[in-house]
């Protein structure tokens, strides 16, 4: 009698895969990996992203399918077989990415990418494959699109950092337009140091170049990568990871009088240091360093402030009651003090994004019928909290 498969089977097996590669990762950092492709294109990597990709739900791409059509009409076995078969007889070609601007806070909007079903499927399943092996070489410095280090993560270690180290100064860095910047040589050259397999590298590159649809006309893209791909945030911490958090470990911290500290998230990031020349210096270097590499920092989003319980100290010294605030990741972060009176880190949601968040559950309320929910005390509280969250950054 065959044994019966259970209902978590192909996450099992992609995570001994996922192990597998990791392990042999670990055990040689040179070593290049020449056959990727048939595990990308694996029954089991198959249905396991296309599982992620149905529950992050998202729209249609520039074909128009959506995830609602594929599962009522389409079938899902139809749909995985036949993107299975698109790469394996090498008939795979990426659709331009439909691009939809997203409002910010500022009045400015951002670019979000949103590919066809099939491309965000099949990025994913490149995705798990890959990350296992840059999982191995990536800091820990680094969070945002990695296991078990979302925001949380970040934003606790900036605590600790901050309240436990030798920490009087933090540069409060911003990336312009970094999504939209990187350099795809660049980007190339930094995968290849861990995939050697021609065909991965192709799939990577398709996705780079592939276009984007914007008022019914495709533009070519000759750089970045569209942020909302599945492979975009792997591909952008790799990309940072060898432009930043290596060249901080191996270049900077040698060369500096005090203690220093980088975190960063995906694109987003603070280095606390002890001395405020030590700051200054590296501000300098990270500018020429950035400009080698095509990105560059946004001046109205990038500062150095005094900060962290020495400033706390001299604060009144120097005429201010308070250090300035720190902000990171959709929060302020200020000096304060606990119950004990020992130094800490206090934290806040940012005013603006608390207001569009309050002005997106007034929206909701003005459009939503509440009186079906009279009769039933507290289900509009379990609805708000369900679908609007009004803290921080979202969390991957």
């Amino acid at each position: 009698m065959n044994a019966v498969k259970p209902a978590n089977y192909t996450k099992v097996k992609v995570r001994e895969l996922q192990r597998t590669l990791y392990l042999a990762a670990k055990a040689n950092a040179k070593r290049r990996f020449h056959a990727l492709y048939d595990k990308v294109y694996r029954s089991d990597v198959m249905w396991e992203a296309w599982k992620r990709v149905k529950a992050n739900r998202g729209s249609a791409g520039v074909d128009g399918v959506t995830i609602d059509h594929i599962v009522r009409e389409y079938g899902e076995v139809k749909f995985v077989w036949e993107t299975q078969q698109q790469l394996i007889e090498d008939t795979y070609r990426p659709k331009p990415v439909r691009r939809k601007d997203i409002p910010k806070g500022d009045g400015k909007t951002r670019p979000l990418g949103i590919p066809a079903v099939a491309d965000r499927a099949l990025q994913r399943c490149t995705t798990d494959v890959l990350a296992a092996i840059y999982e191995q070489d990536f800091l820990n410095c680094s969070f945002g699109g990695r296991p078990g280090r979302g925001q949380h993560n970040a934003l606790a270690t900036l605590n600790e950092v901050i309240g436990g180290k030798k920490v009087g100064w933090v540069l409060e860095a911003d990336l312009k337009n970094f999504f939209g910047s990187l350099d795809h040589e660049w980007m190339m050259k930094f995968v290849e140091h861990r995939v050697g397999d021609p065909r991965i590298l192709c799939l990577i590159r398709r996705w780079l170049k592939v276009g984007v649809l914007e008022d019914g006309v495709i533009t070519a893209s000759e750089e970045g990568t569209p942020q909302g791909g599945s492979i975009s945030v792997l591909l952008s911490n790799l990309y940072l990871h060898y432009v930043l958090d290596l060249w901080f470990e191996k270049a900077i911290k040698p060369r500096l009088q005090g203690e220093a500290y980088l975190i960063r998230y995906i694109d987003d990031f603070v280095v606390c240091f002890q001395y405020r020349r030590d700051a200054i210096r590296f501000q300098e270097a990270l500018r020429k360093r950035l400009n080698k590499f095509k990105l560059e920092l946004e001046p109205s989003k990038t500062r150095l402030i005094e900060f962290g319980r020495f400033a706390s100290k001299y604060a009144q010294v120097r005429g201010r009651k308070n250090p300035e605030t720190l902000y990171f990741l959709g929060f302020t972060h200020y000096c304060t003090r606990n119950r004990q009176g020992n130094f800490m880190v206090g934290r806040k949601t940012e005013r603006q994004r608390l207001k569009r968040s309050i002005g997106k559950v007034q929206e909701t309320m003005r459009k939503t019928d509440t009186s079906r929910w009279r009769s039933k005390p507290g289900k509009s509280t379990r609805y708000f909290r369900d679908t609007t969250p009004i803290t921080g950054w979202p969390v991957t």
